[in-house]
């Protein structure tokens, strides 16, 4: 069974990510969906989101959903390309319920195309803390899962796309 187009999109913080996964998004016609997984809970946070909001524009019917992600995706199969931001906020508000193998293989399921974006995390120090370090470990083989699953693979830096999957040389290629 044929399945619907997966892209991942990942970047440092303020790196152009979601940006880019608009733009890939929009690139499949069609009334874009956006599913949100990110809660105003402060100011800051709100702020956040309203400036995602104005830059995407009007355009975009807005599926709201911080934990049940994957009844999102089967909920609006078929409704035209999705943008799920971000998968790091959804990690954290599931914390240990999060269903990573049931996510690959929802993703795997779909009709629509699905882009996805997450933050790049294992880049950077090692946290101080046991919970941070989980959370990152966690995180890292999250997008591992992810990114095995989907079709095509980006990363921003500094604004720039650059992608990731498929590339130009497969290190599993045989010469």
């Amino acid at each position: 069974m044929a399945h619907g187009h997966v892209t991942l999109v990942t970047g440092g913080a303020r790196s152009g990510k979601s940006a880019l996964a608009e733009r890939l998004t929009l690139r499949h016609g069609g009334t874009p969906v956006y599913i949100a997984t990110a809660e105003a809970r402060d100011t800051e946070m709100a702020a956040r989101i309203d400036l995602h909001r104005q830059r995407r524009g009007a355009g975009w019917q807005v599926i709201e959903e911080p934990a049940d992600l994957v009844q999102a995706l089967r909920r609006s199969d078929g409704a035209g390309a999705r943008l799920v931001d971000c998968l790091t906020l959804w990690l954290a508000n599931c914390g240990e319920d999060a269903d990573i193998p049931r996510l690959a293989g929802t993703l795997r399921a779909m009709q629509s195309p699905v882009v996805l974006v997450t933050n790049e995390l294992g880049q950077g120090i090692v946290p101080a803390n046991a919970v941070a370090r989980r959370f990152r470990d966690r995180h890292g083989w999250m997008n591992q899962t992810i990114a095995a699953a989907a079709d095509q693979v980006w990363m921003a830096v500094s604004g720039q796309p650059l992608r990731l999957k498929p590339g130009k040389d497969d290190p599993d290629e045989v010469l």
